[in-house]
């Protein structure tokens, strides 16, 4: 789940003093930014610029390069799809047809309701079990269209079942008849 804190342009200062010494500051501040707050606030830009001396232009170039860093705040829980070739070979793209479709929301996209956080990975780590999804901190592995509905309704149903520790890959009892890791 995206424990996220809502935008504060004073902790954000906290942050950016308790960051502005190292070297290349920029991107370790907007990444303890994002954690934080879940996004880059438009807010932060031109507090940025002015802490690190850069132009709002330069904060904004760095912001909207990299395409981890968020603009708006995410959903309450982030799915994560693996786009590796290992995953794409097991159906990942088909996969991701039926998420959008089911979410109606494309990547870097946020759910109607805020429940989800539609993102892209290259890869999860997973080939063996592709293809993989990633929800919050829990992957799982050789996701079906099906399998991804359960998932998607448990984690609404029960909004803390993917805010815990991720579980093992292993094949339980219950899950082996299924073709599929928890």
């Amino acid at each position: 789940m995206n424990a996220c804190h809502p935008w504060s342009a004073e902790r954000a200062m906290t942050i950016v003093e308790d960051n502005r010494h190292l070297r290349g500051a920029l991107l370790p501040i907007l990444h303890a930014l994002q954690e934080e707050f879940g996004y880059i606030d438009e807010e932060a830009i031109p507090l940025l610029a002015t802490a690190l001396n850069l132009s709002r232009a330069d904060v904004h170039g760095v912001v909207s390069f990299y395409h981890e860093f968020r603009r708006e705040k995410p959903g309450r829980h982030t799915i994560k799809v693996c786009r590796a070739e290992a995953c794409q070979s097991m159906g990942a793209n088909a996969l991701v047809d039926h998420i959008k479709t089911r979410l109606q929301v494309d990547f870097h996209g946020t759910t109607a309701d805020g429940a989800f956080t539609l993102e892209p990975v290259f890869c999860l780590g997973n080939c063996a079990l592709s293809p993989a999804v990633m929800i919050d901190e829990n992957l799982h592995g050789r996701v079906s269209p099906d399998r991804f509905d359960e998932l998607a309704a448990e984690t609404r149903a029960n909004p803390q079942a993917h805010n815990q520790i991720p579980r093992a890959l292993s094949h339980s009892h219950k899950d082996s008849h299924k073709g599929h890791a928890q």
